[in-house]
């Protein structure tokens, strides 16, 4: 799939902040699975994302 430079960094700021809040989940709740699972699924979206924008 073929993303603009503006799409990227669009998205990026968005997984940034639903990360954001997911950690701050993570305070309240720190065991719980889910979360600890969306937060490294977003880690990982994110770095992609990074790299694929300095590629562009």
């Amino acid at each position: 799939m073929k993303c603009s430079k503006q799409e990227l960094e669009i998205s990026i700021k968005s997984l940034q902040s639903t990360l954001n809040k997911c950690e701050k989940v993570l305070e309240k709740m720190p065991g719980h699975t889910l979360t600890v699972r969306r937060v490294k699924a977003l880690k990982i979206a994110i770095d992609l994302m990074k790299e694929k924008l300095n590629e562009a």
